[in-house]
């Protein structure tokens, strides 16, 4: 008779979710997921879907369909507005459900990218230069300092990308920087103003891990971004697992100075003026990219579900080199906007994508959520 298994509970995410859903789903775990009713791993092979009405604000959507999952479960957070969700109702939640290990105010640090960066200078890591402006009244205070092109970042990313589609706006000059700031201003968003680090996509690169209860990394693992869509400023939509150096030691060193426990991931870009890699943002969950770290060697997902549940750990040794995440589509749209700018040919992007890749939703064992994907992005088509 085959063991009776613990259900997993994946909230929010799009493509992270999914993938977490694939994971734990192809150990025999009964996988739920809680996501808004557009997102591709509902209609997964793997799930049991409990859909967030469309129009209904994800918190009060997510707790209401939180109520029809089973007591005892592990739940994971596959989103920065899940991970807030766990921490606003933590104790309520814990009294239902198995949550991972996690330090709340360290979580809060790494959500919130102004505490994020006051938290890398405080630990001596390497970062942009960044300026807190409340308002556009307060810009004279350091109009002299500013250097451009700009970032007008979002202190918490999730709720930019819920109202703007995108993870910040970028200011060449000091009127397009008024500009910025007035949207931000007008849609009731805090934002940070940062240096732009110059060079190519292909300079950044990502340390992920898991922080036990006494702050000892698990595994390491790290990989580098091929391309972004729109370049320089969107999604990676082509990343390559590799043995990046330099990048660990200060990964930990901010890690551990918040205190920040579970899962860890932080992305960093290497600066070709100095030659030092800096930090851009972090990650305290699942992210678009683990179905490449499960792929590698190391799955997150097991071994988060295991470590709740109190059982042996998965295999967390070496990973490997060369593996690449692709999404086809939006890697032929940067690639042609490369091809424009005179910084990418033909041949070289076919070099670069010869060669087998995972893809972020297409599985052809599961192969309803690129089905569910594609409506998805031929209604926000047609309603554009």
């Amino acid at each position: 008779m085959r063991p009776v298994r613990v259900p997993a509970v994946v909230l929010g995410g799009s493509h992270s979710a999914l993938s977490v859903a694939r994971s734990l789903g192809r150990l025999g775990v009964p996988v739920h997921a809680v996501n808004r009713a557009e997102q591709a791993v509902l209609a997964s092979r793997y799930v049991r879907p409990h859909a967030i009405p469309t129009g209904a604000d994800f918190a009060p959507g997510a707790l209401a369909a939180l109520r029809e999952c089973p007591e005892g479960a592990v739940l994971l957070a596959a989103s920065d507005e899940a991970i807030e969700l766990l921490l606003d109702h933590r104790d309520e939640l814990a009294r239902r459900f198995r949550l991972d290990l996690c330090h709340p105010p360290a979580q809060r640090r790494m959500l919130d990218k102004l505490l994020t960066y006051e938290a890398a200078r405080e630990a001596g890591v390497e970062a942009p230069r960044f300026w807190v402006v409340g308002a556009r009244s307060e810009l004279a205070r350091v109009r002299d300092e500013l250097v451009y092109p700009l970032l007008v970042k979002p202190r918490l990313s999730h709720v930019f990308q819920q109202r703007f589609r995108a993870k910040f706006l970028e200011a060449r000059d000091p009127v397009e920087l008024e500009r910025a700031l007035a949207v931000a201003e007008q849609a009731g968003v805090a934002s940070v103003l940062m240096e732009r680090i110059p060079g190519p996509d292909h300079h950044l690169c990502s340390y992920y891990t898991y922080l036990d209860e006494e702050g000892r990394a698990l595994f390491d693992f790290t990989k580098r971004i091929v391309r972004r869509q729109p370049v320089g400023m969107g999604l990676a939509c082509h990343h390559v697992t590799d043995h990046v150096p330099g990048i660990r030691k200060p990964a930990l060193r901010l890690f551990r100075h918040v205190g920040l426990r579970g899962v860890a991931n932080v992305e960093f870009k290497r600066d070709p003026r100095d030659g030092v890699y800096k930090l851009i943002e972090c990650n305290a969950r699942f992210t678009a990219a683990n179905a490449l770290v499960a792929r590698a060697g190391i799955d997150i997902a097991a071994l988060v579900y295991r470590r709740a549940l109190g059982q042996p750990l998965p295999p967390l040794g070496a990973f490997r080199d060369g593996l690449r995440l692709w999404s086809p589509g939006r890697d032929l749209l940067a690639f042609l906007e490369l091809r424009r700018r005179g910084e990418l040919g033909t041949a070289g992007w076919l070099r670069s994508i010869l060669g087998p890749a995972s893809l972020p939703v297409f599985s052809p064992r599961d192969p309803r959520p690129t089905l569910a994907e594609l409506r998805r992005r031929a209604h926000k088509r047609l309603a554009a």
